[in-house]
């Protein structure tokens, strides 16, 4: 059994599993924070480029022919699919020449709380999809786990559709990043560093199609 003092003098970095972070107490926040760190840097490594350059085309061909791309997720993969809204309509249109469409499917509460009172949560976001969505959109489901039944059940539908689909995944991915055309997949077993990470690839994927169609000059003088 582990003593108290066990815990003081033991270097957590040293023990834990790479993607089981944590798996030791901690006894200092800076040391935490430093592993947490660590443990972002190889979760980051895992992102496939291919699949994340994959996602990057499907958005970019969507904004070019003016298709409808929706966003959905649940809890703080819902902040992610809402915030993805805002700077993919705001800041790839700015000093380009998109002009986005895009919306959340996790941003009206007034509808959620309708259709999953009503009808049950599975339905959330393709009852959504059914109404707005049409073939050559595209949705982009973020999900920590790849699991829940609400985004399976849209990216199955936008499969069936037409709609080209990216899954943003974490854990074991699954079956969300085996129904999309393009998956990227965070290998990590911890929910902070996987929002943290999808938050940054969603951030990535708006700079990138965004300063694809500036200028070399416009680039050096944005702030991005």
């Amino acid at each position: 059994m582990t003593s108290a003092s066990d815990l003081q003098t033991c270097t957590p970095s040293a023990v834990r599993d790479p993607v089981d972070f944590p798996s030791v107490p901690y006894a200092r926040a800076a040391e935490y924070f430093d592993d947490y760190a660590a443990e972002f840097t190889r979760a980051r490594k895992t992102v496939e480029p291919a699949e994340f350059e994959r996602a990057a085309a499907i958005l970019l061909a969507a904004y070019a022919a003016g298709a409808r791309v929706f966003s959905c997720g649940n809890g703080g993969s819902a902040s992610i699919a809402n915030h993805l809204q805002c700077d993919h309509v705001k800041n790839v249109r700015t000093a380009t020449d998109l002009c986005p469409s895009v919306m959340s499917l996790s941003a009206n509460v007034e509808l959620l709380t309708a259709i999953a009172n009503d009808m049950a949560y599975e339905y959330v976001f393709v009852y959504q999809l059914q109404s707005q969505a049409r073939p050559g959109d595209v949705l982009v489901a973020v999900s920590s786990s790849g699991r829940s039944p609400n985004v399976v059940r849209a990216l199955t539908w936008a499969r069936d559709q037409g709609l080209r689909t990216i899954a943003i995944t974490g854990f074991h991915g699954s079956p969300a990043r085996e129904l999309a055309d393009a998956a990227v997949h965070v290998d990590c077993r911890n929910y902070g560093i996987v929002e943290d990470l999808h938050q940054s690839i969603m951030h990535a994927l708006a700079q990138y199609i965004r300063q694809s169609r500036m200028t070399a000059d416009a680039i050096s003088t944005t702030v991005f």
